[in-house]
């Protein structure tokens, strides 16, 4: 089921399957593509809710019939990407070793927004990951070679 609540923000609603995040950044490719600036955003904001809705899908403990919701929204030349899903988990920042196979997403997500959080959602049912990213000309690649920046207990970065 899609929606589309202003002319900016769009939402749309998914199966909970690993199939279901290639339609997820095609929606926000799609999204991207009609706003005049859309390029300053699209591959950080790709990879990112790449990684969030592979997160939710993956560490979920909600019945696999629950839908996993997405919403962008341009707010003050940020775009705000939000994954909802109905489990109890929350998402733990931790340091992967480099025999890790995983446990990378979160640390992406930490370096490559200009903020991020964890919500409960309205209804007390689950919650939704959010992360806010300023437009750049710089590709994802750049960013990734660039040192970490230390962040507080909220996800945004503070001055080191």
């Amino acid at each position: 089921m899609l929606t589309s609540r202003h002319p900016r923000t769009f939402a749309a609603r998914l199966d909970s399957r690993t199939e279901s995040n290639q339609l997820a950044r095609h929606l926000l490719r799609a999204y991207l593509a009609a706003l005049p600036t859309g390029d300053h955003y699209s591959g950080i904001a790709e990879l990112l809710l790449s990684e969030l809705f592979a997160n939710a899908v993956q560490h979920c403990d909600a019945p696999i019939d629950r839908l996993v919701e997405i919403r962008i929204a341009l707010i003050n030349h940020r775009l705000r990407l939000e994954v909802h899903d109905a489990g109890s988990g929350r998402p733990s920042l931790r340091s992967p070793s480099p025999d890790d196979e995983h446990g990378r997403g979160l640390f992406l997500v930490n370096e490559l927004a200009e903020r991020w959080g964890c919500c409960p959602r309205a209804g007390g049912i689950g919650k939704f990951i959010w992360v806010l990213i300023a437009p750049s000309l710089t590709t994802a690649d750049e960013l990734l070679s660039t040192t970490p920046s230390p962040r507080d207990h909220h996800g945004r970065k503070v001055q080191a």
